[in-house]
């Protein structure tokens, strides 16, 4: 039984006092791939030196989070543009719109969005998309962009059903992660209605650490707790949640 963990910031100073037990123990859970979305120009380095460390199970994305985009956000692009170039990423990630926290800088976000999916297109890579209070904005983003041939990940989802069919029917995967196992949730109804073949797993390490470890760093370790509640809510074996998911994950980022 094998797991893939999609998109965990395992670079990040939370982990620096214990980042070698902490991969060590996702091995011991059956976490056997990590794959590592970046966020600014501030991360690179630290991410590409994880991933240098550790070839057998973290992998790299390159792009510029939402949250990271500001009035300087294209020379933040140009970072990111010189790394797809020079380096081997699996995909561009994670990149997308968010409008939950500010949205000063709305547009800029969609024009960041739009350059890296076009990026995407450019080298053959999946995205992984971070949508928040703006689901509808980024489906326009992804029509806008005319390339119907891309695929990828909307990571973290929490959108409606009918948002989880929209996102599908275009070919993407939904990152389901620790929120699953909240009592309050609005994740049972999609897991219930959406087959597996649609679903990848993913802790988004440190943040939204699963039950019973909420409010608490999260890690790579805990991404069976997710696993193991999916089983529940679709009546299958923990084994069939990790063939299908992880064999998701293997097709989408052709690892």
């Amino acid at each position: 039984m094998e797991f893939i963990d999609t998109h965990t910031h395992i670079y990040l100073d939370d982990f620096s006092p214990d980042i070698e037990t902490v991969i060590q123990s996702a091995k011991e859970r059956h976490v056997k791939k990590m794959l590592l979305p970046n966020i600014d120009s501030s991360t690179i380095e630290k991410l590409k030196e994880l991933c240098r460390k550790h070839p057998d199970c973290c992998f790299p994305m390159m792009g510029l989070h939402p949250t990271s985009v500001n009035k300087d956000f294209e020379k933040e692009l140009l970072f990111v543009e010189a790394e797809l170039s020079k380096g081997r990423y699996i995909a561009v990630g994670e990149i997308g719109i968010d409008l939950y926290w500010d949205k000063t800088f709305k547009d800029e976000q969609v024009e960041a969005f739009l350059f890296q999916i076009k990026l995407a297109e450019k080298h053959k890579l999946p995205i992984v998309i971070h949508t928040r209070d703006s689901f509808s904005e980024t489906i326009e983003v992804l029509q806008k962009s005319g390339l119907s041939s891309l695929n990828g990940i909307f990571h973290c989802f929490s959108g409606t059903l009918r948002d989880a069919f929209a996102a599908t029917e275009m070919g993407y995967k939904l990152g389901i992660g620790g929120v699953i196992t909240f009592k309050r949730n609005g994740l049972t109804e999609i897991v219930e209605n959406i087959n597996l073949e649609h679903l990848v797993l993913e802790t988004d390490a440190p943040f939204l650490a699963p039950y019973p470890y909420r409010g608490k760093r999260n890690e790579p370790a805990y991404l069976t707790l997710i696993a193991e509640k999916i089983a529940e809510i679709k009546n299958v074996t923990l084994e069939e949640v990790a063939r299908i998911t992880t064999q998701n994950a293997m097709n989408i980022f052709r690892l």
